[in-house]
């Protein structure tokens, strides 16, 4: 019986490098953006901002299977670049921050792809309510940061839209003053964790 044949598969099969592992990856907050478009009395969309957003993931790269995902993001910390616009949209008619500070997006898996984009369907709660959203999802770029941190790092695009009445935020939609579609911006850098 010959044993080099099985030994040589064995040899090759120890010094392969390992199948990449799913990582936990943290979003960082001074390269995330999320932000949306809405429409105003049909003359020009605004453009919002949310500065306070946190959360994370878990991601395959090998199989690209997304997973555990959590955002948040402080409602609060809206910001339309116009001081009595804020103030209305952060009240009752909106998103009445005072009662629910915080809007939280989970999903428990996905598929970002680098080519083409793959979805994201969670659940979004806003204003207590949780509604599905389905984001599309393209992953752009995977590797170590050029400088600073040098962590493994994700580039992420996202976009996706909702209907703001299904969460019972109807101001202005009926006299068409304000949209319904709420259309979702996302970019983001998120960080491996070692």
């Amino acid at each position: 019986m010959h044993s080099g044949p099985i030994l040589s598969l064995v040899a090759v099969a120890l010094t392969a490098p390992a199948l990449a592992e799913p990582h936990r990856y943290e979003l960082d907050p001074e390269h995330t953006t999320v932000a949306f478009l809405i429409d105003h009395v049909g003359y020009a969309a605004v453009l919002g901002v949310f500065g306070e957003v946190e959360g994370g993931f878990v991601y395959d790269l090998d199989t690209q299977a997304l997973s555990d995902l959590e955002v948040r993001v402080g409602t609060a910390s809206l910001d339309t670049f116009h001081e009595a616009r804020d103030a209305h949209v952060r009240d009752s008619d909106f998103l009445d921050t005072e009662a629910h500070p915080v809007m939280t997006f989970n999903a428990g898996g996905g598929t970002p792809s680098g080519e083409d984009a793959g979805t994201v369907t969670g659940d979004l709660t806003l204003l207590g309510e949780t509604r599905p959203l389905t984001l599309d999802v393209t992953l752009n770029k995977a590797g170590e940061y050029p400088f600073g941190h040098g962590r493994f790092v994700l580039g992420i695009t996202a976009r996706g839209a909702l209907d703001r009445s299904a969460f019972g935020m109807t101001y202005g939609v009926a006299d068409g003053l304000v949209g319904d579609e709420v259309r979702l911006i996302i970019e983001t850098e998120a960080m491996r964790l070692e």
